[in-house]
C-alpha cells in the first residue's frame, strides 16, 4: 500500500482523483491528511473534522467496478471494511446508517463519500474518501456526532487505521466473486435501525413533509427499500429522503 501523507489539503478526494487523472497510481494507494479544509459528505454537505484529531483519508480502487450499475458495490466493500477494522478495535455497536455513515448506538462517528470516474477505455476508477472521529471529543454543535474516543472513553493511535481499513477492503473485494450474497446479507444485517417503524423526510422538489416507514433492504444500484404505511415498498435515492433520528 502507497501512502502520501499531508498536512493540510482542501479535499484527501480531490487531491488523489487529481494524481489519479495524472498518473498511474498503484491500485490501493492511500491519502492521509491532519487538516482537510473543505471536505465533503452526502449530498455536498461539509464534513467538519478538528485537526490532528481524527482518520481523514482516501483511498484508489481499480479493477473492481465495470459497469455503472455496480457503482453501489463499492459503497458496501466500504463501509464493512470500516465496520470490520472497527471491530478489531472492539468498538460497540457498530451499524451502517444508509448508504455508508459509520454509526456507534446511535451517534455518527464517521461518513463515506465514494467518487466514480469513467476512463476512455470505460475502465471505472474509484476513490473512496472516509472520515472518522477517532480522538476528537468536543460535539457541541453536533448533537448526532461522537468519536471512538468518547465511546470507549480512552484515546486511539489513528496512524494504524489506513493500514487496517484497507486490508479489509482488499479482503472484500477478493471474497466478492464468491461471496456476493453473503456480502451483501452482510451488509442489510448491519443496517441503522433496520426493520423498524422509522420517520423519514422527503427531499424531493416536488415531494415534502415526512413519513413513516420501515427499512426493508437496499436495492443492487443502492436505492433505499422502505415498507410504507400503506403496505406499499417504495425506492428512494439518495437525494430523495433522509432518515430522522
Amino acid at each position: 500500500m502507497k501512502l502520501i501523507k499531508l498536512d493540510a489539503i482542501d479535499s484527501t478526494n480531490d487531491f488523489l482523483k487529481s494524481l489519479a487523472s495524472k498518473d498511474e497510481l498503484d491500485n490501493f494507494t492511500v491519502v492521509t491528511a491532519e487538516n482537510q479544509t473543505k471536505g465533503k459528505g452526502q449530498r455536498g454537505s461539509e464534513w467538519q473534522s478538528e485537526s490532528g484529531k481524527n482518520l481523514i483519508m482516501s483511498v484508489l480502487v481499480r479493477e473492481f467496478l465495470y459497469s455503472n450499475d455496480q457503482v453501489f458495490n463499492m459503497s458496501v466493500v466500504v463501509s464493512l471494511s470500516v465496520i470490520d477494522a472497527l471491530k478489531t478495535l472492539n468498538i460497540p455497536n457498530l451499524s451502517i446508517k444508509w448508504p455508508n455513515d459509520i454509526m456507534s448506538y446511535n451517534k455518527k462517528i464517521g461518513g463515506i463519500l465514494i467518487e466514480n470516474t469513467i476512463k476512455s477505455d470505460g475502465r471505472i476508477v474509484s476513490v473512496a474518501g472516509i472520515g472518522l472521529n477517532v480522538n476528537q471529543t468536543n460535539f457541541d454543535h453536533l448533537p448526532n456526532a461522537s468519536s471512538l474516543a468518547v465511546i470507549c472513553k480512552s484515546e486511539f493511535d489513528k496512524n494504524k487505521l489506513p493500514d487496517l481499513i484497507v486490508e479489509k477492503i482488499q479482503e472484500k473485494i477478493q471474497f466478492w466473486n464468491t461471496n456476493l450474497a453473503d456480502l451483501w446479507s452482510e451488509y442489510f444485517n448491519s443496517l441503522f435501525r433496520k426493520g423498524v417503524p422509522m420517520p423519514f423526510k422527503h427531499l424531493d422538489a416536488n415531494n415534502s413533509g415526512n413519513f413513516m416507514g420501515i427499512i426493508q433492504g437496499v436495492s443492487p444500484v443502492g436505492k433505499i427499500q422502505i415498507l410504507l404505511e400503506d403496505d406499499s415498498v417504495s425506492e428512494f435515492e439518495i437525494k430523495e429522503v433522509q432518515m430522522l433520528y
